[in-house]
């Protein structure tokens, strides 16, 4: 995210499940990592790119955008030698809906 020049702030919890409350990521959604950036919510592995089109677009209804697990190739996630996953990610509301926003393999949109 700095690399994309977001200002990041890292604040290091014992637990981020009140955080992930106040954000309204739903619990299937999960991953390994809460974040709020312009009035939305980020869970996972989510793509700077993901990130500056939902700010630049600014959907409504849309609460914030998941990338559950850790797909190989998001950033964060690169594995030298190892061929980077395909995965989506998702925008979800507050009442529990989702949709795909984009799809990626590894850090490039597809």
């Amino acid at each position: 995210m700095r690399a994309a020049g977001f200002p990041v702030e890292d604040n290091v919890v014992r637990s981020v499940a009140a955080a992930r409350r106040m954000l309204g990521t739903p619990s299937d959604l999960l991953s390994c990592h809460a974040a709020l950036v312009g009035g939305y919510a980020l869970e996972g592995h989510v793509p700077a790119s993901a990130v500056t089109r939902l700010l630049a677009e600014r959907p409504a209804g849309i609460r914030g955008l998941a990338v559950p697990g850790m797909p190989v190739g998001s950033p964060g996630m690169e594995v030298p030698g190892q061929a980077p996953d395909s995965y989506d990610v998702l925008a979800f509301d507050a009442r529990g809906g989702r949709s795909v926003f984009m799809r990626f393999r590894g850090g490039t949109p597809v």
